[in-house]
């Protein structure tokens, strides 16, 4: 039996790339929630901040269906 090590590194290459990709959105998602407290202490309504993380937390949920979608042959 063979192992083909060339997939095995392109494999392992792209999940590391896509788990830190998404560690990266979630941070920005809880940075923009930060802001979005940060405004609401100072009279504002930080829109824009809880929207910043909506739609962060909204992609790093996609992606993680995304990933559930591949693994389990039941969904295809």
């Amino acid at each position: 039996m063979s192992i083909d090590w060339t997939s095995l590194g392109e494999v392992t290459a792209v999940s590391i790339g896509v788990t830190f990709a998404v560690v990266v959105v979630f941070a920005f998602g809880v940075l923009g929630y930060a802001r979005h407290e940060d405004a609401k202490e100072h009279g504002g309504t930080g829109a824009v901040g809880i929207a910043q993380a909506g739609l962060c937390f909204l992609a790093c949920a996609a992606v993680v269906a995304y990933g559930i979608y591949l693994i389990v042959p039941q969904f295809h």
